[in-house]
């Protein structure tokens, strides 16, 4: 990241949003928002093959399910936070990952400015490609900013996006099995 060009933009928004950049309150705005943007977008050039460099055999291949995984991101169309919650379950085929791997898959995707959309097929396809599994189903709960601080101005709204791959898309039955586990 390029901190330099950060503290210089939140300089000029300030500016133009009609602020004195040299005010008391404001001097250290620019340093701390470039610092803040480090951790906030390290997802940035992050893959999430890291995660799943050792797994572990399987010997049954029940349903495995992580839910209530906590994230914050941050809407590529406004700049501003969503946040809430990932379920992950995956039915494996002879390997697992240990359990914070799917956690970290979700932060790494949740880094970067993105879209839930996008960022629930992410999650599902990572899992999919690195763990190989019979199927993989992936649902987010998000509140978004945009919409609770600006425009409609709908606070405690939530979206929810799922994504199904391999044996979850065609199994009704199965999905309904997840729903129901995380509700």
């Amino acid at each position: 990241m390029d901190a330099d060009k950060i503290r210089k933009g939140v300089e000029l928004i300030l500016e133009g949003i009609g602020e004195d950049k040299d005010r008391e309150g404001l001097l250290d705005t620019p340093d701390r928002i470039a610092r803040m943007c480090e951790q906030i977008f390290a997802g940035l050039g992050s893959d999430a093959s890291q995660h799943y460099a050792k797994t572990f055999t399987a010997v049954n291949n029940n349903l495995v399910l992580e839910k209530d995984i906590q994230f914050y991101s941050v809407c590529e169309h406004h700049l501003l936070p969503f946040f809430g919650k990932v379920h992950v379950a995956y039915i494996p085929n002879g390997k697992v990952a240990g359990l914070s791997k799917l956690a970290r898959t979700v932060e790494t995707f949740a880094r970067r400015p993105q879209i839930q959309e996008n960022m629930t097929s992410q999650i599902a396809d990572a899992i999919m490609t690195n763990l190989e599994p019979k199927g993989v189903m992936v649902i987010i709960e998000a509140e978004h900013m945009c919409m609770s601080m600006r425009g409609v101005q709908k606070p405690g709204t939530k979206t929810t996006t799922i994504i199904t791959r391999g044996v979850f898309d065609a199994d009704y039955t199965l999905q309904q099995t997840v729903l129901q586990s995380i509700r």
